[in-house]
């Protein structure tokens, strides 16, 4: 989630009319999918974090309006969390309950039935984080996840943008603090690769995992798609299919990149997307989070569903 859409809201309009227009000018292929973009639910301020519980419920965050919210995918909306402690990314774990980045600088977990938080990881050597972002969990049930600029008090209390990984029994370590406000995060389907996807850098990094929390030295994977008139912008939020397809959300929609960092296409959408999860029926709809509105579409391969996540049932 990118800072100056939280203290701008304002900008919106007029920012998504000129997003139009570069979005229009595009030249590289349209992604293939199986149907139409739908809009889902719309009304909202600035959508981030969608996650589904592999039942039932879509969960994603409005972070102005300071809540996460969730839909049956049938037309039901409700609140779910407010005050949320501006949640921004998403996820559920393998027992359900739903983890979450606070903007207010925390990890935290909530029980989706009494819908109790529990602060996870809250500081790193004694001080608070910035501005926790996006997060995955692994198969061992450790989480990988952001904290740069966004929302951070000034001084920044981790003085430093970094990515971080908190084991099992609580321990946080600190994995990188080389890139310039690093936001979303994602694994390989494999778990043997970590992405990180900067929103102030056009380079989409890719680390490989020695041993769950422990990297190896980044490689550039591939340089994001700019639009007319941007030479550094980079991406925000992202996920991975089956075959380890990557769909990262960007200026001009979201860039579709192979495991070898080939761009295969652009899904093209309504407003300029900051998020996206898949789920639904076969974990074959991509949802997502764009600016106002929740969106949906249907694709040929369905997502990936990590083994320390929800199991889909059908």
């Amino acid at each position: 989630m990118r800072a100056f859409f939280l203290s701008t809201i304002p900008f919106l309009v007029c920012f998504l009319g000129a997003f139009a227009s570069t979005h229009s000018s595009c030249s590289a292929q349209d992604f293939p999918t199986a149907g139409p973009v739908t809009k889902v639910h719309d009304g909202f301020q600035f959508t981030e974090g969608p996650a589904y519980d592999g039942k039932k419920y879509l969960y994603f965050t409005d972070i102005p309006n300071n809540r996460i919210l969730r839909t049956d995918l049938k037309g039901s909306l409700e609140v779910f969390l407010e005050p949320s402690g501006k949640c921004n990314g998403l996820m559920l774990d393998g027992k359900g309950t739903l983890i979450g980045c606070r903007m207010d600088g925390e990890l935290i977990a909530v029980d989706t039935t009494s819908k109790k938080v529990t602060t996870l990881s809250g500081k790193y050597r004694g001080n608070r984080f910035n501005a926790c972002n996006d997060l995955v969990i692994d198969q061992q049930g450790g989480i990988y996840f952001t904290d740069p600029r966004y929302a951070a008090p000034e001084p920044w209390p981790q003085k430093v943008e970094a990515f971080y990984y908190r084991s099992p029994n609580g321990d946080v370590t600190r994995l990188g603090e080389q890139l310039t406000a690093p936001n979303g995060i994602i694994l390989a389907p494999d778990e043997k690769t970590l992405y990180v996807l900067p929103s102030m850098q056009k380079e989409l990094m890719a680390y490989e995992v020695v041993a769950p929390g422990k990297i190896g030295i980044g490689k550039v994977l591939y340089e994001i798609k700019q639009p007319a008139g941007k030479t550094n912008s980079g991406g925000d939020g992202l996920s991975v299919d089956v075959d380890g397809n990557l769909y990262l959300t960007t200026d001009l929609g979201i860039q579709v990149v192979s495991p070898q960092g080939k761009l295969l296409g652009i899904i093209q959408l309504p407003e300029q997307p900051a998020n996206c999860a898949f789920g639904g029926p076969g974990n074959k709809t991509l949802f997502a989070t764009c600016r106002t509105g929740l969106y949906s579409v249907e694709l040929a391969k369905p997502g990936h569903v990590f083994p320390g996540v929800v199991s889909l049932q059908p």
